[in-house]
């Protein structure tokens, strides 16, 4: 699984950090990026699926990796 966050979409609520920090990264201004390449260790999947559904700006999209 990958995340993607779009910095377009994103106001900066930082609930995807609350929930999973080891995914996301915090800039100064409090705006959301992927935390490395965006990868997603399995043991993680479930936290990434979580940010995704708190974003109230749907900034967060998850897809499957390659098998």
């Amino acid at each position: 699984m990958r995340i993607t966050i779009d910095s377009e979409r994103c106001q900066g609520h930082n609930r995807c950090y609350q929930i999973a920090p080891e995914l996301v990264v915090i800039d100064d201004y409090g705006m959301a990026t992927v935390n490395g390449d965006g990868s997603v260790p399995p043991a993680l999947e479930a936290k990434a699926r979580l940010a995704v559904s708190n974003c109230p700006e749907f900034a967060i999209t998850t897809t499957e990796a390659d098998q």
